[in-house]
């Protein structure tokens, strides 16, 4: 079966819905969003902009998905709001141990030259 006889079969997009609809919301952003870890490079300005608090790509991506309900979006939104590392470990969900350590190393980088900004 190609992909889009998949999904426009009735019973496969039924299950793939329920599915979709059995993961929490972080699960399903980690999947839909996670950083992409093709070129092994960091995203230095995503971590930065995680830190920030501007979530306004990861918000907005979310939303045109269409699997969020508006409530679910804001829920999303004022977690990452009070714990931008949710996100960020989210993100990360599917990264390789090596990934996952050098985007930790650029997360405590940052916290150290915030610590020193106010030094």
């Amino acid at each position: 079966m190609t992909t889009e006889q998949l999904v426009r079969n009735p019973i496969i997009t039924g299950r793939v819905a329920a599915d979709i609809a059995s993961q929490s919301p972080r699960d399903v952003v980690a999947a839909m969003l996670s950083f992409n870890l093709d070129d092994g490079k960091v995203d230095l300005d995503a971590v930065e902009r995680i830190r920030e608090r501007d979530f306004d790509d990861w918000i907005s991506a979310a939303t045109r998905s269409g699997l969020f309900s508006p409530h679910e979006i804001e829920a999303l939104a004022r977690s990452w709001h009070a714990d931008p590392r949710s996100l960020f470990e989210a993100l990360l969900t599917d990264a390789d141990d090596m990934t996952r350590k050098r985007y930790e190393i650029a997360w405590d980088s940052l916290d150290e030259a915030d610590s020193l900004e106010y030094a």
